[in-house]
């Protein structure tokens, strides 16, 4: 990509920005766009990306990188920048490129992982989903999360949800969700009885290790308070169920699950705002498994896949979509936003 094309990415990425709800993001990528130059290594790294820098969330990278030095009180000129403060993006802009001097190591090897958010709210989007599985097949879940990253929303009927006026899981949980209900009411009956989960990453979250749980907090955008607060919570809670979670290629991950499945119990397959990160040998070949392995569900084992994923990269929605075997049919059941604020419930 040439610097042109790295530009228009933080400036797309600017605008996705302010349709999540985050002016503060929005403006700190527009002032990258402007002041990143060849005077400093993660200029030159931002500039020469090798990559394609929106599959690869350059912007997001870049953006985490800076939040870690807010959290962590090692810029106080970057920090007056940053909320609760009100500023502007050419306030911005002029502390950017001293702040990006001053701590450019660092901020280099921010750029090194991609993006893991571990967003709970997403949780509310997928519910609806799980809910649907258990209604239709009778049977517990045997719960497979890829790109799990610290696998938070493995431990998802743990939470409390409220949908309107209707409500559903544990009421004394601390991670309580609420997203906005756009169109028709979220149809919340049914029982869960999850029998077993399991997730993978392949670069899995330690959340007892300070490093990566300030990288996961770094993530989460720095005008979106409540969105830390649900990651904080849940975080307290994972440390008393911790989820079991295992250093994985998402392909092997699900071969080896799939291999594994017991009769009567629905396996669950599942996957949030991760799909566009992974290599397409890697997408073919979970494709094909779970193809193969849905010929030969049965009613006493069936296979689903559930997943929220964008279907439309200009549109700052997602999908919920579910695919049951047998029979292979996939319904697209809802719209949601990617950070849970919002669900159009379609059935």
């Amino acid at each position: 990509m040439d610097e042109r094309d790295i530009r228009d990415h933080f400036l797309a990425q600017a605008k996705a920005c302010d349709g999540l709800g985050s002016p503060f993001t929005a403006k700190l990528c527009r002032a990258l766009a402007k002041v990143l130059d060849a005077n400093t290594r993660t200029g030159q790294a931002v500039r020469g990306w090798p990559g394609d820098a929106r599959a690869d969330g350059l912007s997001l990278r870049l953006c985490g990188a800076l939040h870690a030095l807010v959290l962590t009180g090692a810029d106080e000129r970057l920090t007056q920048v940053y909320p609760p403060n009100q500023t502007s993006e050419d306030e911005i802009a002029a502390v950017l490129p001293e702040a990006i001097a001053r701590s450019d190591e660092r901020i280099v090897a921010g750029l090194a992982g991609a993006p893991q958010t571990n967003e709970i709210a997403r949780s509310a989007m997928l519910l609806p989903g799980f809910l649907t599985v258990a209604r239709e097949t009778g049977l517990p879940l045997d719960l497979c999360e890829i790109g799990a990253s610290a696998g938070l929303n493995l431990l998802f009927d743990s939470f409390h949800y409220r949908y309107g006026d209707a409500e559903w899981g544990d009421q004394a949980s601390p991670v309580r969700l609420a997203p906005e209900v756009r169109g028709r009411a979220v149809p919340l009956n049914g029982e869960i009885n999850v029998r077993h989960r399991s997730g993978c990453d392949i670069a899995p979250v330690d959340f007892a290790d300070a490093a990566a749980r300030l990288r996961l907090r770094s993530f989460i955008w720095a005008d979106q308070a409540a969105r830390l607060a649900r990651l904080d919570a849940a975080l307290s809670l994972a440390e008393k169920f911790p989820p079991l979670l295992v250093r994985a290629d998402g392909a092997e991950f699900v071969e080896k699950a799939l291999a594994a499945r017991q009769q009567d119990g629905a396996f669950v397959l599942y996957h949030s705002i991760m799909w566009q990160y992974l290599p397409r040998a890697t997408k073919d070949a979970i494709t094909a498994t779970l193809e193969q392995a849905g010929r030969q569900a049965t009613a006493a084992a069936p296979i689903a896949r559930l997943r929220m994923e964008p279907r439309d990269p200009t549109n700052n929605w997602a999908v919920l979509s579910l695919t049951l075997w047998p029979g292979g049919e996939t319904r697209r059941l809802a719209h949601c936003d990617y950070h849970g604020r919002w669900i159009e419930w379609m059935g």
